[in-house]
Order: structure tokens, then C-alpha cells, then sequence
């Protein structure tokens, strides 16, 4: 699926993303590997074990490069000259080796770029752990503005 142009995204709309994923200790393993982070918190089950969590945290930058990728297929995918920043990021729960994780997108504002040629776009994206019979978990939450392509007009 193509992401959306500029004309296309809707200030207020949410983009529910129907992708979700199950983190596993191998995804958090080797993510910290490939960032260098050793925190032994992410990575010691006998150091997690004697913290408040009681149990290893899957790396919040995981988290939330994971949502980011969840999100574009229905946003950006092929219609994205950059993304321009990630801001307010926040980790209000902890999410855990197992869980199962999806983002929904809603777009908060947008404007054309001073020349006209493209469009500039603000998200803010939520991203829930599933949970059994009950509400789910925001997990991870943080805005997101990207460089959009126009529509070519004929």
C-alpha cells in the first residue's frame, strides 16, 4: 500500500495501523547489540528481576522505531521526502518480552512549504500493548513531522 501525499492526510483523522508485532527477547537482544546499549536493565534477568519491573524492559527506542515502522505503510511509504523530527516522547508503561504492540497515527496539523512545492506534516502516534480482557496499555507515545510530497497536478 502507498503511504498518503500532503493533500491527502486529514488534520484530526486517526490512521489505525493493522500491523502488529510480538516482541521477543531476540528482538530486544539484538537491537541493543546494534546500538551498543548494554543497559542491564534490557539485557540481565537477575539485575531486572531486583528492580521495580521484576523482569527485564524491551528497549524504549525499540518501542518506538518499531511503531514508527508500523505507521508507514498508511502514511508515509513512498511519498516521504524526510522525516523531519520526533518530538515528546514518552514511556508511560513498560512493555516486556512477549507482549504484543500496534500504533494508530492521528495527523495534528499541516502546511505547504514556503515554496508550495510540498507539504509539511505533524502526527502524534500512540503505540498499546494488547492485554487480555481489558483496556489496552499505552506503551510509548511521541509526534512525528514529516516532509510530504505533493500530488502531481496535470
Amino acid at each position: 500500500m502507498a503511504g498518503l501525499y500532503y493533500e491527502e492526510f486529514t488534520v484530526g483523522e486517526t490512521i489505525e495501523h493493522p500491523r502488529r508485532r510480538t516482541v521477543s527477547e531476540s528482538d530486544n537482544q539484538t537491537f541493543c547489540d546494534m546500538t551498543m546499549n548494554q543497559q542491564p536493565l534490557h539485557l540481565d534477568a537477575d539485575f531486572a528481576a531486583d528492580t521495580d519491573f521484576g523482569a527485564r524492559l524491551v528497549n524504549g527506542l525499540y518501542t518506538m522505531s518499531l511503531a514508527v515502522g508500523m505507521s508507514i505503510p498508511e502514511t508515509t511509504d513512498g511519498t516521504i521526502v524526510a522525516n523531519l523530527s520526533y518530538d515528546s516522547v514518552q514511556h508511560p508503561n513498560p512493555v516486556f518480552h512477549g507482549d504484543t504492540i500496534y500504533a494508530e497515527t492521528t495527523v495534528t496539523s499541516k502546511r505547504e512549504t514556503s515554496d508550495g512545492e510540498r507539504g509539511i506534516v505533524e502526527m502524534h502516534v500512540e503505540t498499546y500493548k494488547v492485554e487480555d480482557e481489558t483496556e489496552d496499555t499505552l506503551v510509548c507515545e511521541f509526534d512525528r513531522t514529516a516532509l510530504s510530497l505533493k500530488q502531481a497536478t496535470q
